[in-house]
């Protein structure tokens, strides 16, 4: 029965997603996974992000054996059983069995369906494996694909969708720095810019040093924001939409006297919680960054800026699906506001980094070239680049980070993002 539920649980994630536009994360947030049992948890959500990553893949082998479309109801259980098959090698029988007894559950409009999904996943199961692992990776949405074509070309597109769909690793950042240590205390591997990857699922919680609070899950390419910044001890820095608080953590691992800002009060209890576990201080505001009227005057000033979250596919495999193109130039011109407001902040002579987790140029690139001939005199700080692991072509020929999932794909990719170090004239 469990096994039931959980597969249940993830069609009705997927079916969310796709149909209703709602994302994972909302979905869950609102119970979606009430009453299972933490593994079965753990399994639903396995399997919906599993499915989500393959949908085209698994409608794909499903094709041949559907006369019409079926609901979308049980087109969900389909394409989780498919996935669940092909990408996750669970027993056909088994999986076939299940989808059945889910949808003779579901409902009028579904369980008349019961019969079809039988026979139509038996003959889509006997699909030789060859096949499935022939099947190109799911293509971004045409809103999306044709800007990163424009952006970056048609191979390194093709090259993203492969690193999406292989799902994204477990980075830790370590609090001491000592990445080479952590590593081999957890079994994982030291990444070239610090950070710690390890290789398969893993429950947080569990792993040493969590309790300690000597690291905590921070993507490599999340991480480098902060390492730009490079905060000296004592340093007033301001950590500008802080939540859920990596960066923060960061900087005040590094001594800097860190004022933490979010509009998120539920966000902010998370950075609460992470500061009191691994023992770190940080002065906590929840407000508006655009109208809070704190002491400025800081040495430096870290903006991870709302963004279209592009360049977290591999990890949320949902957006695709949930995101309004409408709604990008809106988010801009949030990201110009955020950067004037953020040098208003800053002492003569201070720094600003800029980072989005965006594979857009216009909210990484063009944002910041935007901000320079707003401001006179401010000025990209491309020295503040040169940190251990970062690559030549990472880096743009303007000065800017450049980061895409596509990169380090031996060792498991990154996400997306573009990271610049802005530098105010001085007095």
């Amino acid at each position: 029965m469990a096994e039931t539920s959980a597969r249940g649980a993830a069609a009705g994630l997927v079916l969310g997603v796709t149909d209703g536009r709602i994302s994972l994360r909302d979905q869950i947030a609102k119970s979606a996974l009430a009453g299972l049992a933490p593994p079965d948890r753990a399994r639903a959500q396995r399997l919906a992000l599993a499915a989500l990553r393959n949908l085209a893949r698994a409608d794909a082998v499903l094709k041949p054996f559907l006369r019409k479309p079926p609901p979308p109801q049980v087109r969900a259980i389909l394409r989780v059983a498919v996935t669940e098959i092909f990408a996750e090698g669970a027993a056909a029988h088994g999986v076939v069995s299940e989808a059945v007894s889910l949808t003779r559950a579901s409902g009028r409009k579904a369980e008349g369906f019961a019969g079809m999904v039988n026979a139509v996943l038996r003959r889509a199961s006997e699909t030789p494996a060859e096949r499935w692992a022939a099947l190109p990776p799911d293509a971004l949405p045409g809103w999306l694909r044709g800007r990163l074509m424009s952006a970056w070309g048609k191979q390194a597109v093709m090259a993203m969708e492969a690193a999406h769909a292989k799902g994204a690793p477990l980075d830790l950042t370590p609090k001491d720095g000592d990445a080479a240590a952590l590593a081999s205390r957890l079994g994982g591997a030291a990444l070239p810019t610090g950070s710690v990857r390890l290789a398969g699922p893993a429950q947080v919680s569990d792993l040493s040093g969590y309790a300690e609070g000597a690291w905590w899950v921070q993507d490599a390419a999340a991480a480098l924001a902060a390492k730009v910044l490079a905060p000296r001890p004592g340093e007033r820095v301001l950590d500008l939409c802080a939540a859920p608080g990596g960066k923060c953590l960061q900087l005040a691992a590094a001594g800097a006297a860190v004022t933490a800002l979010d509009l998120s009060e539920v966000r902010m209890e998370r950075l609460r919680e992470n500061l009191a576990r691994c023992g770190l201080m940080a002065e906590i505001v929840v407000a508006d960054a655009l109208t809070w009227e704190g002491p400025g005057d800081f040495d430096a000033v870290l903006l991870d800026a709302p963004c279209s979250a592009t360049g977290t596919i591999r990890r949320h495999p949902d957006l695709p699906y949930i995101r309004d193109p409408a709604a990008l130039k809106e988010i801009v011109a949030l990201q110009a506001a955020l950067i004037d407001r953020a040098l208003g902040l800053i002492r003569p002579g201070g720094r600003l980094v800029f980072a989005t987790c965006s594979l857009l140029p216009e909210e990484g690139e063009r944002q910041v070239s935007a901000a320079l001939a707003r401001h006179n005199g401010l000025a990209l700080d491309p020295l503040a680049l040169a940190l251990p692991g970062i690559e030549p072509g990472w880096i743009t020929a303007d000065g800017g980070l450049r980061l895409r999932p596509d990169y380090w794909p031996e060792r498991g990719g990154m996400d997306g993002f573009f990271i610049a170090c802005l530098r105010l004239p001085s007095a």
